[in-house]
């Protein structure tokens, strides 16, 4: 376990810095102590705080609380783990390594004929995908140890899970493959994520409304966003380097904002003075980041199967803050997006260019587009509005 906690720490600092990594331990100590107490269904983290836990774990938990059911989190080294199979009908697994306390946790559940489901959001669970990756390239070596067979592997493998859930129908056509019942669970925004989004929009109507200036007077730069979030997506970024050029040489005016642990060393240096790079920030300030944006960017490597088994979660952050993307073609992005009508989805750097230079032209076909993508995401992609029923009638008749 230390090992494991040591290259992630290490990582941590490297990418967003001392303090970062110092409130995550935190958060992770306080999942260890915080008690699980009682419920219907049980989540099991490997308890590093991110996207993946919020979004499958905290978010997934409210959903399920808004339809009638108990729940509750904890991290894999819970110390009072094994009293919670008398305490839950339902535990689902996300991310958690096959360590000791796990294996014995799983034989006591399976003893009480109680259900597991094993739940993911990406192919970190096979070791063939994770070592063709630059991230898994890239690490430090107790990092490596960490990821080297895979996570979850051995839960996914077991006779007794026939249940999986899942965020997109790419990794669900995966899951498949190996015999299990699969449940696509979208990632969703939580409720707080839209009063969040809520007030900056508001924020910013009454700023515009107070500008009684000319648009001559007002700064008319038109920025375009980029929120990578981690290393491995420079890959992605780089698939889009020179569409970017062509944008950036043809219009003046655009400058680009990017934020997350990204490399940029490249012919983008050309550019340098108008690219801004933003550091790791918390939630609600990641939000006001992607709403002083014009256009949201979402680049991925197509083909790649781990590119191609993200979620639409880059469309929706944006949306919800009423900025409009242009994505990559992947089969995920073109699900969630209606392409020239809520969004733009790209697979080419000549429909690169084409799009994002559609958005910079034309104001108004960004609000526009801004305010569709918003109102899809509010009624798709919120936790409030969520409907998935063969899910709820599965867990329902499973609780004891």
């Amino acid at each position: 376990m230390f090992n494991r906690y040591l290259g992630k720490i290490v990582s941590i600092i490297s990418q967003e810095g001392f303090f970062t990594a110092v409130k995550k331990l935190f958060l992770v100590a306080w999942n260890m102590l915080c008690p699980a107490g009682s419920g219907d269904v049980l989540f099991i983290s490997s308890g590093m705080v991110g996207d993946s836990s919020r979004y499958r774990v905290r978010h997934v938990a409210e959903e399920l609380q808004l339809h009638g059911f108990k729940c509750a989190s904890v991290v894999q080294e819970y110390p009072m783990l094994m009293s919670c199979v008398d305490n839950f009908s339902i535990f689902v697994f996300h991310k958690v390594s096959n360590i000791p306390q796990i294996q014995k946790f799983i034989e006591k559940i399976k003893e009480k004929d109680k259900e597991i489901i094993f739940e993911t959001d990406d192919l970190l669970f096979d070791s063939q995908y994770i070592q063709q990756q630059d991230f898994f390239k890239n690490a430090n070596p107790l990092e490596k140890r960490f990821f080297e067979n895979g996570i979850g592997g051995e839960i996914l493998a077991d006779p007794y899970v026939k249940t999986c859930t899942t965020s997109t129908s790419f990794l669900a056509d995966k899951l498949k493959e190996h015999s299990k019942q699969v449940f696509i669970v979208p990632n969703k925004l939580s409720k707080k994520d839209i009063e969040i989004a809520n007030v900056i929009l508001s924020k910013r109507e009454r700023v515009e409304e107070s500008r009684e200036i000319s648009r001559q007077a007002r700064n008319d730069m038109i920025k375009i966003g980029y929120f990578s979030g981690t290393h491995s997506h420079n890959k992605d970024f780089a698939s889009i380097t020179t569409a970017l050029m062509q944008i950036m040489e043809k219009y003046p005016q655009v400058e680009l904002f990017l934020a997350g642990p990204l490399d940029i060393e490249s012919e983008l240096n050309k550019f340098s003075g108008r690219i801004k790079q933003l550091a790791y920030v918390p939630r609600e300030k990641h939000f006001e980041n992607i709403a002083s944006v014009d256009i949201n960017i979402a680049p991925l490597e197509i083909g790649n199967p781990f590119c191609e088994s993200r979620s639409e979660l880059k469309f929706f952050e944006a949306a919800i803050v009423g900025v409009p993307t242009v994505a990559s073609a992947t089969k995920t992005f073109q699900e969630a997006i209606a392409d020239g009508a809520d969004g733009f989805v790209a697979s080419g750097e000549g429909e690169w260019f084409e799009k994002i230079e559609k958005f910079v032209a034309d104001e108004k076909l960004r609000k526009d587009m801004g305010e569709k993508a918003r109102r899809k995401a509010i009624e798709k992609y919120s936790v409030e509005n969520s409907n998935n029923v063969e899910y709820y009638k599965y867990l329902k008749s499973k609780i004891k």
